[in-house]
């Protein structure tokens, strides 16, 4: 398993804990509506701060979303604000959940 952001504290190994740091300025949202748009993210995302980039994710074969998308932002500390923010809001009647994007 790579971790490229994780420390591991020193415990005995019973006890270890992964402690994982992202500071990014892309985020995940998680639990939006098949309905929801790029546009309507970008508008909802918005108003915390400048945006570089919308992305609605889409089932390759008929086009419509998958229920998650990515928004990346001009800085690190817009985009934690926009995560602390948005996380848990209701956005086209669906609760979504924002997390920074990572490499997995």
């Amino acid at each position: 398993m790579r971790l490229t952001s994780a420390f591991l504290l020193t415990l005995p190994p019973f006890l270890s804990v992964r402690v994982r740091h992202y500071s990014s300025t892309k985020l995940f949202v998680a639990g939006l509506s098949y309905d929801t748009n790029e546009p309507v993210l970008r508008d909802a995302f918005g108003q915390h701060g400048e945006i570089i980039e919308v992305k609605i994710i889409c089932d390759h074969v008929t086009g419509k979303s998958r229920g998650y998308g990515f928004v990346r932002f001009v800085s690190e500390t817009i985009a934690a604000t926009a995560r602390k923010e948005m996380h848990a809001q209701i956005l086209d009647g669906r609760r979504i959940r924002v997390s920074y994007a990572h490499k997995g």
